[in-house]
């Protein structure tokens, strides 16, 4: 078949060939709810999602809603993540987070992206994983893998988060862009390795623009 010639066009066909090698691709931070997977969210910076599910089983069966976490001992909040790293600064957003869920959501989580940045310890991508994730509405995180890839496949050349995400979202259908924002994730994590890209197993590599093949 002939190679796309747009970034558009790449990216479309793309989503189509990742949805069909991983057609059940899921978040892998474990959660039953909203508040869970934005906990867990905020709790994965500098970690891996491993380590994350390691955790949260303890803290949410101790703080399972946001009230219960907005009135912890930060200590007892600090310990049961420390392994997760950079715990105080963790404790203090979830924390922080849960409180102003409490006091300004009636203890729910927002689904609009200016309610959801405005709670300590969420950006774009936080809010983007919640809202595409728990929430079923339209969100594409960028993290370092959809960065790589969009990049290594010329879908764009920024290097902002939020100007990646403003490129690619015209790309997908608004339905789809949270599964191909984790269907990029896994692709880089298992085939596409930033240190060694599996490009002869690549099912983009017909078309990507850097392809080794």
């Amino acid at each position: 078949m002939a190679r796309p010639r747009t970034a558009a066009g790449r990216a479309r066909l793309a989503n189509t060939r990742l949805a069909a090698e991983y057609p059940d691709a899921v978040c892998e931070l474990d959660h039953r709810n909203a508040f869970e997977l934005l906990t867990a969210t905020i709790l994965s910076a500098q970690t891996t999602d491993v380590r994350v599910n390691l955790v949260t089983p303890d803290l949410f069966a101790r703080y399972p809603t946001p009230a219960a976490l907005a009135g912890a001992e930060p200590e007892e909040v600090e310990e049961l993540i420390r392994s997760t790293g950079f715990y105080r600064n963790k404790a203090k957003s979830i924390m922080g987070m849960a409180t102003a869920l409490v006091e300004r959501f009636d203890g729910a989580v927002p689904g609009v992206m200016a309610d959801l940045v405005s709670l300590p310890g969420v950006g774009r991508k936080t809010a983007n994983v919640v809202r595409s994730v728990a929430l079923g509405l339209p969100g594409l995180p960028v993290d370092t893998h959809v960065t790589r890839l969009a990049h290594l496949l010329a879908l764009t050349t920024e290097t902002d988060a939020v100007k990646i995400e403003t490129a690619l979202n015209p790309m997908v259908p608004a339905a789809q862009r949270g599964d191909f924002s984790l269907r990029l994730i896994l692709h880089g994590r298992r085939v596409c390795i930033a240190r060694r890209p599996q490009c002869g197993e690549c099912t983009l590599a017909d078309f990507c623009p850097s392809s080794r093949v």
